[in-house]
């Protein structure tokens, strides 16, 4: 704050003023002028524009307390350990580049000081993972044994079944019966045999669809019932399908190349006839459908005569009987030269054996036959 009281001002002045330049043209055509002058005012309130005081420099102080001290004593070997403080080891940085052993580390890394806390979950967690391992180790021990009883079950099932079929087998190479089976070998059976006709159906359709134009006709025929074939006027289809295609007389013959072939003198060379069909002459001898077309009218009086009648005959050819087919070759009688090998009667049995295995087979062929027939006719 100023210190200076504010100064009053000086009354005012009137000052009258000549021009020296007269005229209109200046001080607006005014020849004198009057003057007010006053004192200009000054702020109280304003700080001063130059210094008027200066800083002297202060005296001494008092003087200080006096401090008392114990008198002088020798610091004790203890003193001295307990006052010595290990110097800072970075485990960052070295610039000394000083070998520090692990000890002075570990003393001067501070972890000595703090107490070690562990949690109590930590057991319980290392128990859990006991019981989980011993049950799992349990549960993997069971489920072997359980895998390993399967397997037992399943080989013994299959030498179970290999062994039904060994006999199976050595009971038709034998030529016997087989034994009549229970409810569900019968049922089993019935099964496999509808399978096997769907798959054969299944296949029949699959070549009809892919055969040819020409083909598809025969092969559509091939499956016809007998009573459609004749209403259609089809021929006969006399060979058979499958194993009746050939005789099976002529197999798992006692006689042969091996035993010598019989007699040289002797005409044994076909011991039954070739066909047993009666109506295979006309069969083979028969006229096909085009015949009308190429021979016209009088095609039934080429068929009625005789066109293999040598217009004269030769001496002894008379007494031949007729014969519609080809020559057919019979088996030696009673007491000729194949009676002597059989003594026993053993190769007789084994044939009725076998005929009477063909006969049971042919039976069930016949019952799958008709039961395919009427499934075709729902």
């Amino acid at each position: 704050m100023p210190v200076r009281c504010a100064e009053k001002q000086a009354p005012a002045q009137y000052i009258r003023y000549t021009p020296s330049q007269q005229g209109v043209s200046f001080n607006s055509g005014a020849t004198q002028r009057v003057i007010r002058m006053v004192e200009q005012p000054k702020d109280p309130m304003e700080p001063p524009k130059f210094k008027i005081n200066k800083k002297v420099p202060r005296g001494p102080p008092s003087p200080p307390a006096p401090v008392m001290h114990s008198p002088t004593r020798k610091v004790t070997v203890k003193e001295q350990q307990e006052w010595r403080i290990p110097p800072c080891v970075s485990n960052w940085k070295n610039a000394k580049g000083y070998t520090i052993p692990l000890d002075k580390r570990l003393a001067a890394d501070g972890r000595g000081l703090q107490s070690v806390h562990i949690n109590e979950k930590f057991a319980k967690l290392a128990e859990a993972l006991y019981i989980a391992d011993r049950k799992a180790r349990e549960q993997v021990e069971m489920r072997a044994q359980i895998e390993k009883k399967l397997a037992q079950k399943e080989k013994f099932r299959k030498e179970e079944s290999l062994k039904v079929l060994a006999k199976k087998a050595r009971e038709e190479h034998a030529g016997l019966r087989p034994v009549t089976a229970g409810p569900t070998d019968d049922a089993e059976r019935e099964r496999e045999k509808l399978r096997q006709d769907r798959a054969r159906e299944r296949k029949r359709d699959t070549a009809v669809a892919s055969a040819a134009a020409d083909k598809r006709g025969k092969l559509a025929n091939r499956e016809r019932d007998v009573t459609e074939q004749i209403a259609l006027g089809l021929p006969q289809n006399t060979a058979g399908g499958g194993e009746a295609q050939f005789d099976q007389r002529l197999f798992n013959q006692s006689r042969g190349m091996d035993t010598g072939f019989g007699d040289e003198e002797a005409y044994n060379v076909y011991d039954a006839p070739w066909r047993d069909t009666g109506n295979i002459g006309s069969n083979i001898y028969r006229p096909t459908r085009t015949a009308e077309n190429d021979y016209g009218t009088g095609i039934e009086h080429l068929m009625s005569t005789n066109r293999f009648v040598p217009d004269r005959g030769f001496s002894g050819a008379d007494s031949g009987t007729s014969r519609s087919g080809p020559v057919e070759f019979q088996r030696f009688g009673p007491g000729d030269e194949k009676d002597e090998d059989d003594l026993f009667g053993v190769i007789g049995l084994l044939s009725e054996a076998k005929k009477a295995s063909k006969r049971n087979s042919n039976s069930d062929d016949r019952g799958r036959d008709d039961r395919d027939k009427r499934r075709k006719r729902d």
